[in-house]
C-alpha cells in the first residue's frame, strides 16, 4: 500500500514531463513537424508508455493547450484582483498581464498563440472552446467600457487581443532597455490608442 503514493507521484512526474516537453516542441517545430517519438525521445520513455497518458497525438495537444490558456487565464485573474475599478484601467492590467504572460518565453503560451484550431481538425472543437473561454474574461472587460451604443465592442476586442498576440512575432526580448519597451509598456500603449484622448 506504501508504494501506492509513489507510482501516483511518479505517474503525474511524467504527465508533467511530457506536457512540458510537447509544449517545447510543439513550439519551435510546429504541431505537425513534432511526432510523439520525438516527444518521448527527449525523456526517456517507450512511444506506448504516452499512450498510457493520452489517446492520440492531438489529445497530447489539447492538454498542453488547456494548461497553456489555463496559465494565461491565471495571470489575468489575478492582475484583475488588485486592479482599479476603472473599466479602462482593468483592461489595461489585464492587458499587461497578458502580455508579460505571453512574452515570457512559456512555450505553452506559443502554443496557445501559434498552433490554430483549423490546422488539426480532430482537435478543432476543443481548441476554439479553449481559446473562446480564455476570450471572454476580455470580452466581460469589454462589455463594461464606457463606449457609445452603437460601438463595435466585439472588433475591438478582436483587435485588441490580435495586437497583443502578434507582438509574440516581433518583440525583442534581447534588445537593450533603451531600445525597447518592455510588455507592460507596449501593452499600455495598445489600450491608450484605443481609449483615444476623449475616452
Amino acid at each position: 500500500m506504501q508504494g501506492l503514493p509513489q507510482r501516483g507521484a511518479r505517474a503525474g512526474s511524467r504527465l508533467h514531463a511530457i506536457l512540458d516537453e510537447a509544449a517545447r516542441l510543439f513550439s519551435r517545430q510546429g504541431y505537425h513537424d513534432t511526432s510523439i517519438r520525438d516527444i518521448v525521445r527527449a525523456i526517456g520513455m517507450l512511444p506506448g508508455s504516452l499512450y498510457c497518458h493520452f489517446a492520440s497525438k492531438e489529445d497530447l495537444l489539447v492538454a498542453v493547450y488547456e494548461e497553456g490558456v489555463r496559465r494565461m487565464t491565471d495571470a489575468v485573474t489575478s492582475a484583475l484582483s488588485s486592479a482599479p475599478a476603472h473599466p479602462w484601467q482593468r483592461l489595461e492590467a489585464a492587458s499587461v498581464a497578458h502580455l508579460e504572460a505571453l512574452l515570457q518565453s512559456s512555450p505553452y503560451a506559443v502554443v496557445v498563440i501559434r498552433v490554430f484550431p483549423d490546422d488539426v481538425p480532430a482537435a478543432r472543437a476543443r481548441l476554439v472552446a479553449l481559446r473562446d473561454q480564455f476570450e471572454s474574461v476580455f470580452a466581460g472587460l469589454v462589455a463594461e467600457l464606457p463606449l457609445p451604443e452603437d460601438a463595435d465592442r466585439r472588433s475591438l476586442r478582436l483587435f485588441l487581443l490580435g495586437a497583443l498576440n502578434w507582438s509574440q512575432f516581433w518583440f525583442r526580448a534581447g534588445a537593450r532597455q533603451s531600445e525597447r519597451d518592455t510588455p507592460a509598456q507596449i501593452a499600455r500603449k495598445m489600450v491608450a490608442l484605443l481609449r483615444g484622448p476623449a475616452a
